[in-house]
């Protein structure tokens, strides 16, 4: 129901995307108000949780190191991190 309203408002701004405000509106308008904080709270949480995303795909985008060479390290560090389990899990028999 909240959905269909939301998609409704977002059809009359010509909007092809639901966006929050869509939401809190539909949900105003379907005499839900008393949702409305914490969905803009939970909202808010997804926003800082994208932002923290977005940081990380350009620190991988804006390394000088190929493809390949990331490929090889991350390999690398698989295997020593399997080598020091390994060597963790003789010493407690």
């Amino acid at each position: 129901m909240i959905s269909s309203q939301a998609n409704e408002i977002a059809d009359k701004e010509a909007k092809k995307t639901i966006a929050c405000e869509h939401v809190t509106m539909a949900l105003e308008e379907l005499g839900f108000p008393d949702y409305i904080p914490e969905i803009l709270k939970v909202a808010q949480e997804h926003k800082v949780q994208q932002a923290g995303r977005e940081r990380k795909e350009n620190r991988f985008k804006n390394n000088d190191m190929t493809e390949e060479e990331l490929t090889r390290l991350q390999n690398e560090l698989f295997r020593s991190a399997t080598e020091k389990f390994q060597a963790g899990g003789e010493q407690s028999t």
